[in-house]
């Protein structure tokens, strides 16, 4: 794994950048994190041929089988037709099954193959190493209260779409 850049670090040859004002934001400070961990991300998916979109529509069918396509966009906060490409890929190297729903022939069911269900076990293992490895200067309590952080901002963000 490749160490993330200091924040201190500049990137080119030229002067340090003066980051303060931004350094006081708690989202620049996401953002950032986020862009070290997609990058880690990256890395541990690269072995399985997949990326981080089609790795988590890949764990969310095999964990909810029967989803249909529409409840997995939502899900993954993506437009449908972008859906699609992702499933497409899925479905081309025999990960997943997309079968008619009897009851509305408009709607598919979205199952894991056996070998999406093994993939989804390899990949699965080597992302919490990543991410493990990723983290380990971080305590348990302190891992815990930045999740819920991070949950109480998605759900506030629920409630003004409401």
């Amino acid at each position: 794994m490749k160490p993330a850049p200091s924040d201190k670090t500049p990137k080119s040859a030229g002067p340090a950048v003066d980051e303060s004002t931004l350094q006081g934001f708690l989202g620049y400070q996401l953002k950032r994190a986020f862009n070290v961990m997609q990058a880690d991300l990256t890395q541990a998916l690269k072995p399985h041929g997949l990326r981080m979109l089609t790795y988590t529509a890949l764990i969310l069918i095999a964990d909810n089988p029967g989803l249909s396509q529409s409840q997995l966009a939502a899900a993954m906060d993506v437009e449908r037709p972008n859906l699609v490409v992702i499933l497409d890929a899925l479905e081309q190297r025999a990960l997943i099954l997309r079968e008619r729903v009897p009851s509305d022939r408009r709607t598919y069911a979205l199952k894991v193959t056996l070998k999406g269900r093994q993939l989804y076990e390899k990949a699965t293992a080597d992302v919490k190493t990543h991410e493990q490895a990723l983290l380990a200067e971080i305590d348990a309590a302190t891992r815990k209260t930045v999740v819920e952080a991070m949950l109480l901002i998605r759900h506030r963000a629920a409630k003004d779409i409401l």
